[in-house]
């Protein structure tokens, strides 16, 4: 018998963060500040959980307001055509005491495969009585395979944004309330 239950991602105790190469020098990091999504989960039995997050392009920040408009126009996210990401899992396999998700992400409307590396850390009830749990995940993209492909020729050999994108997810999940029967 599944125990099933819905859990919400909590904003304030989240992070979705992204870095690339700058100049194939230096690393660039940023993150997304408005996301959210739903996992559907029974804590005995992690790999039956389904999960879909949808993050505001138009919330991407790099520390550089220059840049962010920059990712924001339509060289980058387009944000004005595609103001979303998505990702929706397909299935989720143990390995070892972690966990591979397997997803669709879909950006500028493109759709692709792309895995998660994703540890489960912790479980607790919180002060209020509130059923909470956090994950960390991670996983490395090609911009190009989802049409991001502006980028510029340096004079010395090289370009000014890498292709691969790390990424880098810690969520904590809150248990939605049991309702009166």
């Amino acid at each position: 018998m599944s125990r099933s239950t819905t859990w919400t991602i909590d904003p304030a105790h989240s992070h979705l963060e992204f870095a690339v190469r700058h100049l194939m020098i230096s690393t660039v990091k940023g993150r997304f500040a408005d996301f959210s999504g739903t996992i559907q989960l029974d804590p005995a039995d992690l790999t039956s959980a389904k999960l879909d997050v949808t993050i505001h392009t138009a919330s991407i920040d790099t520390r550089a307001a220059d840049r962010d408009s920059h990712l924001r126009s339509a060289d980058f996210f387009d944000v004005e055509t595609h103001p979303t990401l998505t990702y929706v899992s397909r299935r989720i396999e143990k390995v070892g005491d972690d966990y591979r998700v397997i997803g669709d992400l879909t950006i500028r409307g493109v759709t692709r495969e792309v895995p998660l590396a994703v540890s489960l850390e912790g479980q607790v009830k919180d002060p209020w009585g509130n059923q909470r749990m956090a994950f960390a995940a991670t996983t490395r993209i090609n911009r190009p395979d989802f049409g991001l492909v502006w980028n510029a020729a340096l004079e010395a050999g090289g370009v000014v944004v890498s292709d691969e994108v790390k990424i880098s997810i810690d969520v904590e999940l809150i248990a939605a309330a049991k309702q009166a029967a």
